[in-house]
């Protein structure tokens, strides 16, 4: 009865071949290494043949001696669990166990329910011997139980507690995970050390009474402590956690748009999806080791500026400091357990004792503060967003989306992320001046306020204007914004004609953000997300092709076959070579002599590089752009509330942003394996019959005409900041390569920590004299009764406010 059905439905023929238990999709990097996955249940399947001999001796010998033996259910093991009533262990084979793994799942507590639950058991467990040979059982069985922890299947264990594939697993490695099977909560030697070890050395008796090891060989290993190496990958651990973020938001659409053969859409948390993505697991940790370098010495700067260290920024800021209480887990707990909200404000002015982020190797430390100081503590940290892709092909490199993934999910790199983007934009005005302007780089240009009627004065304020005239490359390389309102009237000077024109010229460089044109256009008053600058830019190293950045380069089935492949990328022709080739030059006058200097004078880059900085109103926004021929990469640096700034020039895109494009290149130029050179050119077109000549010496100097990269960036001077007097740290990357491959066979350039370039800082001996010159150079040295304290500033907590 139970066969035919009637109590409850059985698995078909075709079930039972085609087991449906949840596999963890897996994200993979362009070398093969698997940098995360997507599950319910942390499982990946894994053959017979690639399962240490250890691991099955250890199961058959504890869980099932006569496996090979019996067809499913083992009659001398049913006879003395019903004549012992169970106490000598009960009757279930390795089979039967497989068929409540994957067709049961969950323990019926009713007897009744419980004895037609076990006769359906044996039933599966017979089909299944009859369908599958001993080996398949086995390798089945080891790739659906449980282990502790909530990892499912031999593989992800060995990963999980030893950083092993099952293959290489040692004998007491193999009966510390097999005696997890029995009780994976109790057995955990991570949270229950002494019954795991008690259950270890229980297996290995279990393996010398079945004749596969010796009882000395036994005697030998139990004296063993248990060594794991634990670290389970989940949303936080991996490789680049927000680019990983962000991808599963692009396939979960995916899979919505798509079915496999039964109708059914792909699911990534079950269906074992391969994602073979185009992150480069070297440029990621290194674009991560950028980030955390730079921008845990601009915080101690941050933290040192008078309104930030006496808590006044804050002043007047009560209804968004309320706002973020009631997004809070403590408000929302409190709201559900029925408090009143006036007990739960109060609740935020008590000091408690909690972790925060912090600039370290664990980005973390123990303190005490208030709930209200410690939402104040992080909003006050500096964030940054930075990319890196191959211009041509659109394959993503490098995504760091902000400081820690663990503590700040908001990702500043995705389209979704809009900031104003400063003078970043101009490149992209002055490329259409020459594309369809009649411009060239040395045609003068009037770095003059210009009146456009009604829509008022570009800029605002005259204040930074120098009434020259200067080629146009000259006033890229000092990013005038007076010269580029200039320009953009050339363009149309007809009420808004210009702006509306430039509007639709970044349609065509395939900005989707919606642009309001107005001439502020041409001083970057638009807000756009990295991700779009990044494709924008690409025309440029892509010789007027612009390149829709790729996540994915190929999305596989649990069986490997492929169900779509993304590459190559999208192309398409914006501008004409010429012109792109024109800008790359001018762009090179940015490093060389304008805004982008310290790239070589201060970093050691002297290879071709073209670059743009950027600056909004204020230093609410801090930008740098820059490409080789075959690389760019983009940063951007600043806080989520724009209120929270720095007051003065150490805030611009030259000093914010451009120090993590130079630490990024710096270590992946030294590493040869990924195929930088430092010697490439930017190739000239064949219909240019002769060089572009930039006469950059007949004017003022960059720094001396004080570049305006953004209106009104206050007036801060060096007073207002106590600068380290010790070098940026290497705080190490967030995230790291994990040791786990895709598959046997795919390659790699995985090394050892020790051995790793992204382990070490790469310096030129010019770089090694000016250790932590870089913003004393700027501001000069403040001379204070701190001088000859050698220690740089702690960051200060915000003063606790007076309840109101």
């Amino acid at each position: 009865m139970a066969n035919w059905g009637v109590f409850g439905k059985m698995p078909s023929i075709q079930d039972l071949e085609n087991p449906s238990a949840s596999l963890a999709s897996e994200v993979i990097a362009d070398d093969g290494t698997v940098m995360g996955k997507y599950y319910l249940e942390d499982r990946t399947n894994v053959d017979f043949k690639d399962i240490s001999k250890n691991v099955i001796n250890a199961l058959v010998a504890t869980e099932d001696e006569r496996f090979y033996n019996h067809s499913g259910i083992d009659g001398r093991g049913l006879a003395r669990a019903v004549v012992h009533l169970g106490r000598d262990g009960g009757a279930s084979t390795i089979t039967q166990q497989l068929a409540f793994n994957l067709f049961n799942g969950n323990r019926a507590r009713n007897p009744v329910t419980r004895v037609i639950q076990k006769i359906k058991e044996w039933i599966i467990a017979v089909k299944l011997e009859r369908n599958f040979t001993k080996d398949e059982i086995i390798a089945l069985y080891l790739n659906t139980v449980p282990f502790s922890d909530n990892v499912f299947g031999i593989r992800n264990a060995s990963k999980t507690f030893f950083q092993k594939d099952p293959d290489v697993l040692s004998i007491e490695e193999a009966a510390v995970l097999v005696g997890m099977v029995n009780g994976p909560t109790i057995y955990n030697p991570r949270r229950n050390a002494k019954m795991a070890l008690d259950r270890r050395n229980l297996v290995l008796d279990r393996m010398v009474t079945n004749g596969y090891i010796t009882e000395s060989h036994a005697t030998n290993l139990k004296i063993k402590p248990i060594v794991i190496n634990y670290k389970k990958m989940d949303e936080t651990a991996g490789l680049a956690p927000y680019f990983r973020m962000v991808l599963g938001q692009e396939m979960k659409k995916w899979c919505k748009e798509h079915q496999k053969q039964n109708g059914d859409n792909y699911d990534l948390y079950r269906d074992g999806l391969r994602i073979y993505t185009t992150i480069n697991p070297r440029m990621q940790l290194y674009a991560e080791e950028a980030v955390s370098k730079h921008i845990s010495y601009m915080q101690k700067i941050l933290n040192s500026q008078s309104n930030i260290r006496k808590g006044t920024v804050w002043n007047g800021r009560d209804t968004i400091l309320l706002a973020a209480m009631k997004v809070s887990d403590r408000w929302k707990n409190l709201k559900k357990d029925g408090v009143e909200e006036a007990q739960i404000k109060k609740s935020f002015y008590k000091k408690v004792p909690m972790k925060v982020f912090a600039w370290n190797s664990k980005r973390e430390k123990d303190t005490t503060m208030t709930p209200l100081d410690s939402i104040k503590y992080h909003r006050q940290m500096l964030q940054a967003g930075f990319m890196a892709m191959d211009p041509i092909s659109g394959e993503i490199k490098a995504w760091v989306g902000g400081i820690d993934f663990k503590t700040f999910k908001f990702d500043h790199v995705n389209l979704n992320t809009k900031r104003q983007v400063g003078s970043t934009i101009k490149p992209l005005l002055y490329s259409l001046a020459i594309e369809e302007g009649g411009f060239t780089p040395n045609t003068m240009v009037q770095d003059i306020q210009q009146d456009f009627g009604s829509l008022g004065l570009v800029p605002n304020t005259g204040a930074t204007c120098t009434g020259r005239t200067v080629p146009m490359a000259n006033a890229l390389a000092w990013s005038r914004n007076c010269a580029s309102a200039f320009i953009l009237k050339q363009l149309g000077n007809n009420g808004n004609d210009a702006a509306n024109r430039f509007a639709e010229f970044l349609k065509k460089c395939n900005f989707t953000s919606k642009i309001n044109p107005f001439p502020s256009m041409a001083l970057g008053a638009v807000e756009l997300s990295l991700y779009e600058m990044m494709q924008g830019y690409s025309m440029f190293p892509g010789h007027g092709f612009n390149a829709k950045p790729l996540l994915i380069a190929r999305i596989e089935d649990k069986n490997g076959n492929v169900l779509e492949n993304f590459l190559p990328a999208q192309r398409k022709e914006v501008i004409n070579e010429v012109t792109a080739y024109s800008v790359a030059l001018m762009m090179q006058g940015v490093i060389k002599n304008g805004t982008g200097q310290s790239m070589g004078d201060q970093y050691g880059l002297t290879n071709e590089i073209a670059g743009k900085t950027g600056t909004t109103n204020d230093n609410s926004d801090a930008w740098f752009m820059g490409y080789t021929p075959q690389l760019l990469a983009g940063t951007w640096v600043g806080c989520d509330d724009r209120f929270i700034r720095f007051s003065g020039d150490i805030g611009e895109g030259s000093s914010a942003a451009l120090p993590i494009w130079a630490y990024f290149f710096n270590k992946a130029l030294a590493d040869k394996t990924l195929g930088l050179d430092r010697k490439a050119k930017f190739s000239k077109p064949e219909v240019m019959s002769n060089d572009v000549i930039f006469d950059y010496m007949n004017t003022i100097n960059a720094r001396s005409a004080a570049p305006a990269q953004g209106e009104d960036v206050g007036n801060g001077t060096s007073e207002d900041y106590l600068i380290p007097d010790a070098p940026p740290e290497e705080i190490g990357a967030e995230s790291d390569i994990p040791v786990e491959k895709a598959k046997p066979g795919a390659t790699t350039t995985t090394t050892t920590p020790e051995e790793t370039p992204a382990t070490k800082e790469v310096k030129t001996e010019k770089q090694e004299e000016q250790k932590g010159g870089f913003f004393k150079k700027l501001f000069g040295k403040k001379k204070n009764k701190e001088e000859n304290n050698t220690e740089p500033p702690k960051a200060v907590m915000p003063k606790k406010e007076e309840k109101q």
